[in-house]
């Protein structure tokens, strides 16, 4: 038996190995070059994906259902800009839009110069810092409910803690809730106990992050530890001081928890409304009245209100920063 072997003909060209497809290093480098390029946008698509499915989307549809008459139960009525005309000729709105403003300032500016201060004591080396650093973050740690259930304790008018505390100086008893400034002081003391410890933190860290040779430099200057900290500890926490203000701002915008406990679960915000912020008029009016279209009204009134706030303060503190950058020329 033999073997026949094909041997090529003479003049005729023989195809090189391979030429029928591309080699296959080819497709591995196209290959890896699509992964290279695809690779960021597959590690970030969680993200997105979760933030149009539960913030984007909802979002969007509160905007339509804010431009129908909508109730439990019943089928969405196109009604237009009526729920807007209703909510800007409602005195409760401005009512609840004044109270949201006090109670944010009377919580936020005293929050955030307790917490300055405190970061700035435990920037020092004292003794047991670890244990302190971690105290000022338990009040953070516990329940907001659970907290304010127990300061409408404190603040009780007949066997609270603070009307028998000022009771041994001579002064009468409090009616803390049922006041107007007294209930907005009494709920932006459960906000300051909640959040001043969690904002000290941060400024820590930020304060950590500034470079011992500008301390150095400035005792050698004969600069104090006041004047440290005025012209050295601020200026290198601005931006630090920029995120809590921003932060503290949304948050006090939408003060909803602490105001409807500390008034027994109701949504009016007292007696006359003293104390009913934005969030709790929106409550009333989605689960109280079932008016869902006028509070989704409410809700994106809020949201812009929030996004023309962070842009104010974005506004004032790049003028202070050209100031001072002005000054120091």
């Amino acid at each position: 038996m033999s073997l026949q072997v094909d041997r090529p003909v003479p003049g005729e060209r023989t195809p090189p190995p391979g030429a029928g497809s591309p080699p296959r290093s080819h497709w591995r480098s196209r290959l890896y070059r699509w992964e290279g390029r695809s690779a960021p946008y597959v590690y970030v698509a969680p993200f997105f994906l979760a933030f149009g499915a539960f913030g984007l989307f909802p979002l969007l549809y509160t905007a339509w259902i804010s431009l129908h008459s909508y109730r439990l139960g019943s089928r969405m009525r196109w009604n237009g800009l009526d729920n807007f005309a209703w909510l800007f000729a409602n005195p409760d709105f401005y009512n609840s839009l004044w109270k949201t403003f006090t109670i944010g300032v009377l919580s936020t500016v005293p929050q955030l110069l307790m917490a300055l201060g405190l970061a700035h004591l435990l920037n020092y080396k004292l003794r047991g810092r670890t244990f302190l650093r971690i105290a000022m973050l338990m009040p953070y740690a516990t329940s907001v409910a659970a907290a304010t259930l127990v300061f409408a304790l404190i603040f009780g008018r007949d066997q609270g803690l603070v009307n028998g505390l000022i009771g041994l100086v001579g002064i009468e008893p409090i009616d803390w809730r049922n006041g107007d400034w007294t209930a907005q002081i009494a709920i932006s003391v459960i906000v300051i106990w909640h959040w001043t410890g969690y904002n000290a933190l941060i400024y820590l860290a930020g304060m950590q992050s500034i470079s011992k040779d500008l301390y150095e430099a400035a005792a050698i200057d004969g600069a104090s530890h006041w004047r440290q900290f005025l012209h050295v500890t601020i200026p290198g926490l601005r931006p630090t001081i920029m995120f809590t203000i921003i932060v503290s701002t949304i948050g006090a915008s939408q003060l909803f928890a602490e105001p409807l406990l500390f008034g027994g679960g109701t949504p009016n915000g007292g007696s006359v409304n003293q104390y009913q912020t934005l969030g709790l008029f929106m409550y009333e009016q989605g689960w109280h009245y079932g008016q869902l279209g006028r509070a989704a009204t409410v809700a994106w009134v809020m949201f812009v209100l929030i996004i023309v706030l962070v842009l104010v303060n974005t506004r004032l503190s790049r003028r202070r920063r050209a100031a001072g950058e002005d000054l120091l020329s």
